[in-house]
């Protein structure tokens, strides 16, 4: 089914074995915020790297897996079947970066994050400049050799297990003042403190605070490309991500209608199994209909990345998978935390933490407003058949 090769099979094979490993600890997860045992965690994060399914966006010569598109997509798709993000530890690091990456950025981040040494955050959003990134505040001035950093950034996810961030800050200064650049800055570091850490519907390990920058020194070493640049970076980071978002919500998905369904197959009801009444049947075959639906067309926009597809084209096929795969796993979610009943209700059941869990998943990495702006721009730009 949908044309996967045997070395695709095997990869998604290799993933659905660790992810239903990782499944068992969910209930404990919910418990103690999101977090495994910490003997858990490191023996899953290294039997991650051990089978070929951390950093399989990156390529071999730094240590990655070298997978196409397709397998990636199809690595996170299992990944997105576990609750409360213990999928993560199949880690996508910057895959942008490889291109520009002085040797020094290489030896000191990158290398030891494919290598699961360092982890990374991204310091882009603010309050007033969320999908659009264009609007930021954050500021960066050339000071001799260095710059200066200065800005407050939102939901900065992963920071608590951060080793370093990249922050994208608009030039004050020099030649390219008004456009954006992108730096790293060691973490943690002289001028960055967390203001606070909101409480998100989700139970996960992973903090989303508000952080501030202010007057952090950054040695020139510390620019990521070139000035001017910085847009660029964030563009085709959020290109990514949507593949990858809408390819974790098919996972969810494929989980609720496979748990909601068994669970109707055995519930007995006045006249036999839940199953049987057709409300509930309806629910399951919308359900059902609506994942091959997301799955077809997010398997066909990844194999177009593979094929080198239009880069425009693939922004917008990338923007429609991340919409429907997102809206459509929120929609069965809502129909599972009904088939269970009052059990949908309860944090120990599946259902009900993929309803919290999900819903973010059409406001980060550009909300379904943005994807249909995108989706739409590009329509009346290439038409219709370059698209569809």
């Amino acid at each position: 089914m949908y044309g996967l090769s045997a070395a695709d099979l095997e990869i998604q094979g290799r993933a659905r074995t660790f992810i239903d490993d990782l499944i068992p600890y969910e209930a404990d997860a919910e418990a103690n915020g999101g977090a495994l045992p910490a003997d858990v965690d490191q023996k899953m994060r290294r039997r991650a790297r051990d089978e070929g399914l951390a950093a399989t966006n990156m390529p071999e010569d730094l240590g990655g897996g070298g997978c196409s598109m397709l397998q990636q997509v199809l690595v996170q798709e299992q990944a997105g079947r576990a609750t409360n993000a213990l999928g993560w530890m199949l880690t996508t690091p910057p895959r942008w970066w490889v291109d520009v990456a002085t040797d020094h950025q290489r030896d000191r981040w990158l290398a030891p994050t494919v290598r699961g040494e360092a982890v990374e955050c991204y310091a882009i959003t603010e309050e007033h400049a969320g999908s659009d990134v264009s609007l930021l505040r954050a500021t960066a001035r050339r000071v001799g050799d260095q710059y200066v950093l200065d800005g407050i950034k939102w939901h900065v996810t992963s920071y608590n297990e951060a080793t370093y961030a990249f922050f994208e800050a608009v030039l004050a200064d020099g030649p390219h003042a008004g456009s954006h650049a992108m730096f790293v800055v060691d973490l943690p570091a002289d001028g960055v403190r967390v203001v606070r850490v909101p409480a998100y519907s989700h139970t996960i390990a992973h903090d989303h605070p508000i952080v501030a920058f202010e007057s952090v020194k950054a040695p020139v070493s510390h620019l990521v490309g070139e000035e001017g640049s910085g847009m660029d970076y964030a563009y085709e980071w959020f290109r990514f991500e949507r593949f990858m978002v809408a390819a974790r919500c098919l996972g969810a998905a494929e989980r609720l209608v496979e748990e909601a369904g068994a669970f109707a197959a055995e519930r007995a009801v006045s006249d036999g199994p839940l199953i049987g009444q057709q409300l509930v049947q309806a629910m399951l075959a919308d359900s059902l209909t609506e994942l091959f639906a997301a799955r077809s067309m997010l398997y066909e926009a990844a194999r177009g990345v593979d094929e080198g597809r239009d880069r425009k084209v693939q922004h917008a096929q990338a923007s429609m998978a991340k919409l429907y795969a997102s809206e459509m796993a929120g929609r069965v979610a809502d129909r599972a935390v009904q088939i269970f009943g009052g059990r949908g209700y309860m944090r120990e059941n599946v259902a009900e933490r993929f309803y919290r869990e999900l819903r973010v998943e059409r406001i980060w990495e550009g909300t379904s407003e943005i994807q249909r702006l995108i989706i739409a721009s590009q329509l009346a730009k290439r038409g219709l058949r370059s698209l569809a």
